[in-house]
């Protein structure tokens, strides 16, 4: 069986962290994610709004990372909930339990006027700082800064 999903869409509000009995950090957070086509009548897209719920060190992350507007991308699995109202109506919700949450957009895209709070300390938005050895191991760089260079030794055999 498969039970794999991505999504891709905006924070409609700031993540919400809680703790089960047991202490498990869970966060659960609701993406606007626009279809992919216009209505007829409208000439508008619809919007999903599509609830996740993640757990652990990921929960912890998407609640110190991401704030209401920021794009995220959510890989993970579609989990159906039967639960009962205060009315005691039985009611099924689907959500979306992240394996995976990514930021969709960079720091600058998701600063809009205050309301980013906070951003990915660990190099994250920035470029990687370069390796005392860009190639690896093989060598120096080429004089002209170009880090790649052609393979001097080419016997013609494919590894396939």
């Amino acid at each position: 069986m498969l039970n794999k999903i991505f999504i891709m869409g905006r924070l409609a509000r700031d993540p919400e962290l809680r703790r089960t009995q047991s202490g498990v950090p869970v966060a659960s957070f609701r993406l606007a994610v626009d279809r992919d086509f216009k209505d007829k009548q409208s000439g508008e897209r619809a919007t999903d709004w599509i609830d996740v719920v993640a757990w652990n060190q990921r929960a912890e992350f998407v609640c110190r990372y991401f704030t209401k507007g920021r794009m995220a991308v959510v890989e993970g699995r579609l989990q159906m909930r039967d639960w009962t109202d205060k009315e005691g109506n039985k009611r099924t919700s689907a959500e979306v339990v992240a394996d995976n949450v990514y930021f969709g957009d960079s720091k600058r895209d998701g600063d809009s006027g205050g309301s980013y709070a906070g951003g990915y300390r660990q190099g994250g938005y920035s470029a990687p700082a370069p390796a005392a050895d860009p190639l690896g191991g093989y060598g120096a760089p080429p004089a002209d800064g170009d880090q790649f260079s052609e393979l001097s030794t080419d016997d013609g055999d494919l590894p396939f």
